[in-house]
């Protein structure tokens, strides 16, 4: 998926296993990151630090959900581990990132999905992709970008 195309259709359960939908942001800026596996360096890098400047983002009028294959129970204990102020939705079988093309990655004999933001307008378009996402401040990058793309 490519800016300018629709962010697909989805209904995940999160953390606390309640569904979201892509049309519960309906009118709001939207980034949805994808993250390799809970409880892991940098997706624990990652969580923490959407979680550190979650006010920054709400303040600004964007939303933020992490996704990953692992199940709503993990992301549950994730959440609770690390006091996570976020949604985490669960893609168990892989459908969304499947639809969205996002690669996979192999290390020590086990493959992983990459790392990818996307950022999504209030009509539900994709107006930014990142691939093979660093975690280290990649939250501020982020903020900056929609923010240009709110002035533009």
């Amino acid at each position: 998926m490519q800016p300018g195309n629709p962010f697909p259709n989805f209904s995940l359960l999160n953390q606390d296993g309640k569904p979201t939908r892509l049309s519960d942001f309906a009118g709001k800026w939207l980034v949805v990151y994808f993250y390799p596996k809970d409880d892991t360096p940098g997706c624990t890098i990652q969580g923490k630090s959407f979680t550190a400047s979650k006010a920054d983002f709400d303040k600004a009028g964007i939303q933020i959900v992490g996704v990953s294959a692992d199940d709503a129970a993990s992301h549950k204990n994730f959440c609770n581990k690390f006091a996570f102020n976020i949604d985490l939705l669960a893609d168990t079988d892989s459908s969304l990132m499947k639809a969205l093309g996002i690669g996979q990655a192999e290390w020590k004999g086990m493959k992983f999905w990459e790392r990818t933001s996307f950022v999504v307008d209030p009509k539900g378009v994709i107006r930014k992709v990142y691939a093979k996402v660093n975690p280290e401040g990649h939250e501020q990058v982020l903020l900056k970008d929609i923010q240009a793309l709110q002035k533009a």
